[in-house]
């Protein structure tokens, strides 16, 4: 199963699990994105084609990390004394893909939030 959505003027196509690079969005680590521009949707030979989008399919991701890539430009002009050098960070965010849904279905809940389970243990002194 994958699926092509549209964020910020590039489209990318994923599979549950992928992670992939978006454009910087203000979120913490672990918080939840929803993309709601799903293009096109394939799960073995069921096809959904938008036109121009999936009506009701979202994918929603996780947030992982913000990663920054400092690329350098240098311009050199040989026997001329000329040379510059400037440098760019361009803030990314890095998400993995949890769910693809289309309309109506909601994501699962994920294990570890619906399985909470108290075992408090007894604080007894260590005896030495």
């Amino acid at each position: 199963m994958y699926a092509v959505f549209e964020d910020g003027s590039r489209q990318y196509k994923v599979s549950e699990g992928d992670k992939v690079n978006v454009d910087f969005r203000e979120a913490d680590a672990g918080a939840r994105i929803e993309f709601p521009r799903v293009l096109l949707y394939a799960a073995g030979e069921t096809f959904h084609i938008g036109q121009p989008i999936v009506e009701g399919a979202r994918i929603v991701a996780e947030v992982v990390e913000h990663p920054t890539i400092k690329v350098y430009v240098q311009h050199f002009r040989r026997r001329k004394n000329s040379r510059r050098l400037r440098g760019h960070r361009q803030p990314y965010t890095k998400v993995q893909v949890r769910n693809i849904l289309l309309a109506g279905q909601e994501p699962p809940q994920s294990e570890a939030s619906s399985t909470k389970e108290s075992n408090p243990k007894s604080e007894e002194p260590n005896p030495k």
